[in-house]
Parts: C-alpha cells; structure tokens; sequence
C-alpha cells in the first residue's frame, strides 16, 4: 500500500530506482530511454557527478536562509550566469521554485510595475489560445490549456485569449507565413483596443508552444508585431520560456532566433535540469528600476525562493553545458532527430505533422491529413501511443486537444542535450514501432 497521493489519484506508477544519463531503471529492473526529459526537464540527464557535487558541497555549508533577510552566493552567481547567458539585455532575475511560480511572480511583476508608475487601471493579462502557463489558479486562469481548466472553471477568473500562432491548422490555403504572423499578431491588438489600452497589463506567450499544442514554432515575423504592438500600448511582453528555454531550442531564450526582447521572460525546466525545484522570472533593467522609486516595492515572495541549494544544482548545470559544449549539441542533436522524424514518421499512417526547434519536437496524429481532422478524442490515441513506447521501453510525454483544447493528438520529445546519435535512433525507431503497432487498429 502506498501513502504517496499519486498524481490523477489513480493507480500507483512503477517504483523507479535509479537513473543514468537518459536511461531510468524502475524495481521490476526494466530500463526505460527518456525521451522526453520527464517534462522537457533532464536536460544533462541523471546522475552528474558535478552537479551532485555541488548539491553536496553546497548543504553542507548552507543549507537555507531566508531571501528576505540574506542572499547567498549561488543565487548571486545564477542569476549572473542567466544574465551572461543571453545577449539581450535581460538584467536581474527572481529566483523562484517552478514554472508555475515564475508565471505567477511575471504577471504580479507586470502589475506591480504598472502602479510604481502609476497606471492604476493596468490589471487585465492577455494569453492565447492552445497555450500552457502553469497549473496554480492563477496562471491555469490566463493560459489556453483547456483540459487542464475544466474541473476549475467556477474557481477562475476569466481568460482573456486571442488567437494562438498556429499556421498548420490556422493559416488559409493561399495565406503566406508572412501574412499569417500579421493577422494573428493584430489578433492582439484588436483585444487590447476592445478592453481599453489603458487598462491592459501585459501580453503572456509561449516563443515556442510547448504542451498544449506540441512544439509550435512561431511564424516568420509573429513576434516582431507582436512586440511593436505591446509598444505602442504601453503593454508588458512576457514570454514564458519555462519549456522552451534555457538552450532547450539552441540559443539561451528562445526569442533570441526571434529578434527581439521581452520585459520579463520565464524560465524553470532546463535550468536545473530536475537535481532541484527552480525557476526564474527575469526582467529588464527598466522594469526592476521602477521598483526601486515605490514606496512598496515588489509585494510578493515565496518561502523557498533563491534556494542556496537549489541554485547551486542549476548553476552547476548551467556550467556543465557550457563546459561540455552541449549547446552546441543541442542544434546538431536537434537536427538529427528532425532528420530522423521525417525520414522514418513522415508517410507513416496516422501521422499529420512533424515540427519544432532543436530539441524540443512533436508528432501530431490525424485522421486524414488532406482535411487535417483529428481523431476521436475519446480513443485517446497520443495515450495510447505513450503506453506503446512505456511497454517498450521509452518514454515519451503525450498530449490531447492539439487542435482546438478538445480534439487533436500529438506526442512530444525532449531528450536530453547530451544524447548520442545511438539514442536518437533508438527514440525514433521505438516511436515508430509504436505508432505502426497503435495505428493499426484504427485505421
């Protein structure tokens, strides 16, 4: 019998026991290739004697302090690494310990900002649809995840979407990419300009849609509009990088390949790379600035935030990628999975798309690819396709509602940056003997 409330509260998992590089054992002694780094979080795989090194080394010296009374030297040295990372000028960063919280901190942070200048009436958030920022109440009530929504729907406050950056479902037949990413970026101003320009706070956006919609990248130019419309109405831009940065698509932030620059982005999953629960919201020197002229200064916290411990496991990750190149990987290793997909999946049964950036890529399923229709949501067939690839040994992270919150099925990969081109087979083959084992019976 186990006391652990498991996750969905159903049945109990497999008991793993130990994990190494990108292979985890459970007590059955049956090995598993993770594919997708649990959540696109493994990204220099387990069991890293550097990294346990400086966990160890760092509770042994100081544990825990309280960050309103003291800093510590990791969290110092991380948020310095975070900001070296990148060559846009993000400059201070709040150390939290989730996605979810690095969410919750950007959106206070936005209005916290908006009234140290005075702009009382700046409170509404703008999300998109088919998008994913966290499963607190706070931020599952602005995102697009609608599965994740339904059973909480009296608790939450109301979503305010526009449309998503989507082009294999959104675009029109003779629309060019070009003219998508306008149309769907003005989607955002014609939200800001109904609710009042005045009274909107910030624009939250996945650079590249990680769960929800599976590894959508954003078309040529999208981000640019979408940043001179924020401008233009004094509105926030915060990107929530918690899946798709920290080198996860090959540069530090995702929107670097973009061209421009958030007041706060979002980072969690490949910044400590699962050795501790950390996350980050960073900010520009602007914004931070604003704080230090208010009477109240930033009205927010968390217990465990700029975790000594925790933030010497993610610098020690941070160093570890950059003393082993493996950003370097990342779009090398990136490109062979790419390569690997199309050659094996493209034509194969039941398969709609293959997509995504560096190391971040999905496999959406459909009906009949010509009309893109999805398949019954009630098959669960990205379901079905996980539990395939579990019984033979990998692990891969499945999603439903693709299409529209509802309908569609797709499956996500995200191994580690460190993974071999033995392993990039091995995922691909794996996947396409479950999806040809899946798909028979359905179509």
């Amino acid at each position: 019998m186990s006391y652990v409330f498991h996750r969905g509260g159903k049945s109990s998992p497999p008991l793993a026991i130990r994990a190494t590089g990108s292979w985890i054992e459970d007590a059955s002694g049956q090995r598993f290739l993770d594919a997708s780094g649990g959540a696109a979080v493994s990204c220099i795989g387990h069991g890293e004697p550097r990294v346990i090194e400086a966990i160890r080394s760092q509770a042994a010296q100081l544990e825990y302090v309280h960050s309103g009374a003291f800093t510590s030297a990791p969290a110092e040295q991380l948020a310095e690494k975070i900001c070296a990372s990148t060559p846009l000028e993000m400059d201070k960063v709040y150390l939290v310990s989730s996605g979810s919280e690095a969410v919750e901190t950007a959106i206070k942070m936005a209005r916290g900002y908006h009234l140290a200048c005075g702009d009382v009436e700046r409170h509404h958030v703008i999300a998109r649809q088919q998008s994913y920022h966290g499963n607190t109440l706070g931020v599952l009530a602005r995102g697009g995840s609608v599965k994740r929504q339904v059973p909480y729907r009296p608790m939450l406050s109301e979503a305010l979407l526009v449309q998503p950056c989507f082009a294999f479902h959104e675009r029109a037949e003779r629309e060019s990419d070009e003219a998508y990413a306008v149309r769907a970026a003005d989607s955002l101003e014609a939200a800001i300009l109904n609710l009042g320009p005045e009274t909107v706070s910030a624009f939250v956006a996945e650079t590249v849609v990680g769960a929800t919609a599976g590894a959508v990248p954003p078309s040529p130019g999208y981000f640019a509009r979408v940043r001179e419309i924020c401008d233009r109405y004094g509105v926030l831009l915060i990107l929530d990088e918690v899946m798709c940065g920290t080198w996860r698509t090959g540069p530090f932030l995702a929107c670097e390949a973009e061209g421009i620059r958030p007041d706060i982005v979002t980072l969690a999953k490949g910044l400590g790379g699962g050795y501790q629960p950390i996350g980050a919201a960073v900010c520009t020197k602007e914004i931070h600035d604003a704080f230090s002229s208010d009477a109240h200064g930033f009205v927010h916290g968390h217990t465990y935030m700029a975790h000594p411990v925790a933030c010497a496991a993610a610098l020690a990750v941070q160093n570890v990628i950059a003393e082993d190149r493996l950003a370097d990987n990342v779009v090398a290793a990136g490109l062979r999975l790419r390569q690997a997909l199309d050659s094996r999946l493209r034509s194969a049964p039941g398969v709609g798309d293959i997509r995504g950036r560096g190391l971040l890529q999905a496999v959406e399923f459909l009906r009949d690819r010509s009309t893109k229709e999805p398949f019954d949501p009630a098959l669960n067939l990205a379901g079905r396709i996980g539990a395939a690839c579990k019984r033979n040994g990998l692990l891969v992270y499945p999603g439903q509602g693709t299409v529209d919150g509802a309908r569609g099925d797709h499956v996500l990969l995200a191994p580690a940056y460190n993974s071999t081109e033995e392993e990039i087979i091995q995922i691909v083959e794996c996947l396409g003997r479950a999806i040809h084992e899946t798909m028979r019976k359905f179509m």
